[in-house]
């Protein structure tokens, strides 16, 4: 049945990562498997002009690998990969990692207590698995009529073509999202026209992203606790901004005038700026920073489409007014499949459903963002309800490592082999989660977002303060589990 590991890990980037570390520290065998050539996960993916991360450099990085050497208080992509890479090479995680193994399919059987785990490039076995895929790694599509039709250059900005040249040409920008305002910004100098087609407009906030001074940077090499100092500082700020998104209240009303103060400033036409207003509250969607999407979108060579997009012809788009839009190249901004990630489909439970099979009439749901009833032995990191609007998901991942190494402690303290969770503990958290959820801004700020599934539910966001979600999982809680 081919190779045997104690665990199994699917995916390298921050999650993967980070597990394989902690199981290191803990002396537990693994191996990851990663589909593509390179780690890196999102970070890897995501590599389009402009991209950056959103949350602070300081904050956006492992709690053991501190990185004094951060050129922006905001990292672009490049370094966020090369920080990555030097971490996995540093823990000596990069050995362990199967490149170009993509997991087809992983089955739980019970005679022998293990996962049967198919890859494209053979078959393994292990006693446990652990998905580290993460939320952002399955691109969405729009569902447009016409699609394959189009003969120029068509790519999601996830899967940024690298080798096509935009220079000159007419290019259509779907979407207007966190990745779009990177985008725009970056392009619009080089292109011939920009075309933005705009669903819902955006809340965007004035950037603090500045750069870094050889003098901190120094002080930070010689000094680690200093930086700590800054990141922990970082992260409690961070926490107050959450107050306002759990009570979609008065709070708000600050943080809406600070960007309706930013558009005024920035767009002086009364009719664009209208175009450009949101109408739901700010936090319901990703509160998105920046300082030159509103200049970039006033550009000459810039249009901002509001009609909806209704078909794709072989060198143009159609809006539902019936206009056509000539375009050479499209790109996709428009997101991922969060709720609905193809994984799901190929990780088989004890009753032969998959996760998906389970989550069809309940939504994505799992204890604690980590353990789903009827998988025993699987463990999910960034899972249901641990992402997060104000924060740093790597805070979330390193909050749940503790937790899995600590069930696997358990189960070799006790000599078990199978480890369940209880039904009656998830159906309980579910209670908890959706009722904690409803009286966010999230749930009720007045907005269609990837946080909530088709049916309303918040399976995505982690609906409390973060420092709380780390209180739950810092000790394994044995008794809401069937060990055998």
């Amino acid at each position: 049945m081919g190779e045997h590991h104690r665990v199994a890990i699917i995916g390298a980037g921050f999650g993967g990562i980070g597990a394989s570390v902690a199981l290191a520290r803990q002396g537990v065998g693994h191996v990851l498997f990663e589909r593509a050539p390179e780690l890196g996960g999102t970070w890897r993916d995501n590599h389009y002009p402009g991209c950056r991360c959103d949350v602070p450099s300081h904050l956006y990085s492992f709690s053991f690998a501190l990185n004094p050497d951060w050129s922006e208080s905001y990292s672009p992509q490049p370094e966020i990969q090369a920080y990555l890479r030097r971490v996995a090479g540093e823990f000596g995680v990069t050995n362990r990692i199967r490149f170009s193994h993509d997991v087809l399919e992983a089955s739980w059987h019970a005679a022998g207590a293990r996962w049967r785990i198919t890859t494209s490039v053979g078959e393994h076995t292990a006693d446990v698995l652990i998905l580290a895929n993460g939320p952002l790694a399955e691109p969405a599509f729009p569902d447009l009529p016409g699609m394959d039709r189009f003969e120029g250059a068509a790519f999601h900005s996830a899967r940024w073509r690298d080798d096509h040249d935009l220079s000159g040409q007419r290019v259509a920008v779907i979407g207007t999202g966190a990745s779009a305002i990177q985008i725009v910004p970056a392009i619009q100098p080089i292109v011939r026209h920009l075309t933005i087609f705009q669903r819902t407009a955006p809340w965007v906030v004035p950037h603090r992203n500045r750069r870094i001074t050889d003098l901190e940077r120094s002080l930070y090499r010689r000094v680690p606790p200093a930086q700590r100092l800054v990141r922990d500082g970082i992260y409690w700020s961070r926490e107050v901004l959450a107050a306002p998104l759990l009570r979609n209240g008065r709070l708000l009303r600050r943080l809406e005038r600070l960007a309706r103060d930013h558009i005024a400033a920035q767009v002086g036409d009364p009719c664009l700026r209208a175009k450009l207003m949101p109408d739901y509250r700010p936090g319901c969607k990703r509160l998105l920073p920046s300082d030159d999407w509103y200049p970039a979108i006033q550009q000459p060579n810039v249009e901002l489409v509001t009609d909806k997009l209704v078909e794709v012809g072989s060198d143009h788009l159609v809006t539902a007014e019936g206009r056509r839009v000539p375009v050479d190249t499209i790109v996709y901004a428009t997101g991922f499949r969060v709720t609905d990630n193809p994984v799901a489909d190929r990780i088989q439970g004890s009753d032969g459903r998959t996760l998906a099979e389970h989550w069809s009439a309940t939504g994505m749901r799992a204890y604690l963002g980590t353990t789903v009833s009827g998988f025993p032995n699987l463990f999910m990191l960034a899972g249901p309800n641990t992402g997060i609007g104000h924060t740093s998901l790597v805070f979330m991942i390193e909050s749940q490592l503790p937790y899995v190494t600590g069930a696997l402690a358990a189960m070799a303290k006790l000599g078990a082999t199978t480890i369940e969770l209880r039904q009656e503990v998830l159906d309980a958290w579910t209670r908890e989660i959706q009722a904690r959820a409803a009286p966010t801004v999230w749930n009720s700020g007045g907005c269609a977002s990837w946080y909530l599934d088709s049916e309303g539910r918040n399976t995505a966001i982690w609906p409390d303060y973060t420092w709380r979600f780390r209180r739950r999982t810092r000790r394994f809680d044995t008794a809401s589990y069937r060990l055998a």
